[in-house]
């Protein structure tokens, strides 16, 4: 009934990502937002929603703060980051009156936007959409998920970092997974060693490994670790397209695996 009531905005989407985290803190936009990048430049159509209400950061990471939203005959138009109109972007943050506005909302209201996001986007067609989604496992994460699943969605990225206490949130958000029916297409563990701005050296600031050994442990595919790179983290502070600037950066070859791996994904399935 749900699907049946929501025509159109969604049927031009071939496959739903969503990208989830145990905790705060680890990456999981700049994971969303390199993710959509790199699949772009793999020469996809791709739109982002985020639905991290509290925290809309992906809209500055993509350059697209104080952008409006419009209303057509289908819905809410997403706001495209590019001339060539090949990402689309669905934000709170382009609801809000002024960014650094707080969202002071209970749990229904967060819920119903997010549902109201999934029926009236009208996305048109898309090869992917990436759902950025808030740390935890929580009513708006349940919201996400009963909203997208008349839609089969592909399945979930989950995002960590390599602290054990990292690890060991994330091993919650995989049980999450299971109990909703929820496919883990693979874990990525972020912040991944330092590069060295000046040679270029990858050093483990952390610890490392954390993420493969979970995803090992869990028995689901571990997608790759992407390294803190300074170059990365002014890209994303400056709404720069990283994927296309710093081709030879090893976050750069990370992020490229990760994609070529989620396009390998479909053919996966049985």
């Amino acid at each position: 009934m749900e699907a049946a009531a929501e025509p159109g905005n969604l049927a031009g989407v071939q496959h739903i990502i969503l990208v989830l985290s145990g905790k705060g803190g680890v990456g999981k936009s700049t994971i969303s937002t390199e993710l959509a990048l790199a699949l772009r430049h793999a020469g996809k159509k791709v739109g982002i929603l985020d639905v991290d209400l509290c925290g809309p950061s992906i809209p500055r990471m993509l350059r697209a703060q104080g952008r409006a939203v419009h209303q057509c005959d289908g819905g809410w138009v997403p706001v495209f980051v590019d001339q060539e109109q090949t990402v689309s972007l669905m934000s709170v943050g382009f609801l809000l009156e002024r960014p650094d506005e707080a969202v002071v909302w209970r749990g229904p209201k967060k819920n119903a936007l997010i549902k109201q996001f999934v029926a009236d986007v009208a996305w048109g067609q898309l090869d992917f959409l990436v759902v950025d989604t808030p740390p935890g496992t929580s009513d708006e994460h349940m919201a996400a998920v009963e909203a997208l699943r008349p839609y089969s969605p592909l399945g979930a990225i989950v995002v960590t970092t390599p602290q054990a206490v990292s690890v060991g949130d994330v091993r919650r958000e995989l049980t999450f997974c299971k109990k909703t029916g929820l496919r883990v297409i693979g874990i990525v563990e972020n912040m991944s060693g330092f590069v060295c701005p000046h040679c270029a050296e990858c050093t483990s600031v952390f610890s490392r490994g954390g993420g493969e050994e979970l995803a090992r442990h869990a028995g689901v595919p571990f997608l790759g670790s992407v390294p803190l790179d300074p170059k990365l983290t002014r890209s994303l502070e400056e709404g720069r397209d990283f994927i296309q600037e710093f081709p030879h950066s090893p976050a750069f070859h990370a992020l490229a695996a990760i994609a070529r791996k989620v396009l390998e994904t479909p053919a996966q399935l049985p």
